[in-house]
């Protein structure tokens, strides 16, 4: 099978976490003997920052960690569609992409007609910015993927799509799996972006204070940090690591007692069911996991066994207290979270679940290369 993705990167995880996910479905593509194109732009933000800010090497590094993934540059105003979907069997299109370009692709499929186009979501604005999503013309895709159910609600309630999945994130357990350390460096790690202050108040609650309360030596990876950020973790004695490649999670997970999950205020209180992919890491490295409040209406982990919940700040830094104090409490949690990820949570659950969909929009048509499978819809 011949897959094309158009995402805004598979190379750049500088404030994109779309590409945690994207390596993961495409090394399994791969590994299953599927050859995968993946397209982004030639002058993708992403990218773009990550080079300004940390030079060359940081592509380098990519290419390291995964020699065996890699993306063709495209610019929009020279793009060949008949030349770059040619052959196609499935067509994947993220939401990031410029509307003129989803436009283009289903135009190409109205036309063509011969592959599979889906439209793949991963972020919060069908909720936060509608408008920007409703203009997008999905008339000719044959659905949507969606992380998280509650998402998918949102396409089929506004009459976006006549069709949606939900597609949740996953963690490559060839990447993310517990790791050895000779050395501990501290007490407590959290890994992600600042977030457009879509989290300030809750990263000071639920992070800051409880470090400072018991203090934890801890540390803090991610971009886009303002300077006032910067500050309050420096007055709470939190170091301030600033961007981690995200193959290199692993090991500093490795060298953490525990993390913790701080999701942002849509996912916390509108979009209910949708984790970060920073949990599915976490808990496929074997690093105990606490909480801020979210909830998991889909039932995805288990809270008290894979992780344990905070429902404020009070709570947080008693849980935290508890782990660094039993440490058969946080080998217990390490096991039972990785025990989840592999049962439920790899890319490669997550690969199966596409080619049952692919199979679904195929139907009995045997001339495909699919039978027939139940929607997973």
């Amino acid at each position: 099978m011949r897959v094309v993705m158009f995402y805004h990167s598979l190379i750049s995880d500088w404030n994109h976490g779309n590409a945690h996910f994207l390596r993961g479905i495409v090394s399994e593509l791969l590994s299953r003997g599927h050859e995968v194109i993946v397209y982004e732009p030639r002058d993708g933000w992403s990218r773009r920052n990550l080079i300004a800010e940390h030079g060359g090497g940081a592509v380098t590094g990519f290419r390291r960690a995964f020699p065996h993934l890699s993306s063709t540059f495209y610019d929009a105003r020279t793009l060949n569609l008949d030349r770059a979907l040619a052959g196609a069997d499935v067509v994947m299109v993220h939401e990031w992409n410029e509307p003129a370009l989803v436009a283009a692709i289903g135009a190409h499929r109205r036309r063509r007609g011969h592959y599979r186009l889906l439209f793949h979501d991963t972020h919060h604005r069908a909720v936060s910015t509608p408008g920007e999503i409703g203009k997008l013309d999905l008339s000719s895709y044959d659905g949507v993927l969606a992380f998280g159910r509650v998402i998918g609600e949102v396409y089929r309630s506004r009459g976006w799509t006549r069709r949606v999945w939900a597609w949740h994130e996953a963690a490559d357990i060839r990447t993310f799996h517990p790791r050895s350390c000779a050395r501990c460096r501290g007490d407590v790690v959290w890994i992600g972006n600042w977030g457009d202050e879509e989290r300030t108040a809750e990263l000071q609650e639920y992070l800051i204070e409880p470090v400072q309360r018991l203090g934890l030596r801890a540390a803090v990876y991610g971009v886009r940090y303002p300077e006032s950020a910067i500050r309050a973790l420096d007055r709470a004695g939190i170091a301030y690591k600033g961007w981690l490649p995200n193959h290199r999670v692993p090991e500093v997970f490795a060298s953490y007692r525990a993390t913790v999950h701080v999701p942002r205020g849509y996912y916390a209180k509108q979009l209910p069911g949708i984790p970060t992919i920073r949990v599915f890491e976490a808990l496929a490295c074997g690093i105990p996991l606490v909480s801020a409040p979210w909830v998991d209406s889909e039932g995805l982990f288990r809270s008290g066994h894979d992780y344990l919940r905070a429902n404020n700040g009070d709570e947080m830094t008693a849980h935290l207290r508890d782990l660094l104090e039993d440490r058969r409490l946080g080998s217990a949690l390490a096991r039972n979270g990785r025990q989840t990820i592999e049962r439920h949570h790899t890319c490669a659950h997550r690969v199966d679940e596409l080619l049952s969909i692919i199979r679904d929009l195929h139907g009995t048509d045997t001339t495909s290369g699919f039978g027939p499978v139940a929607s997973v819809a």
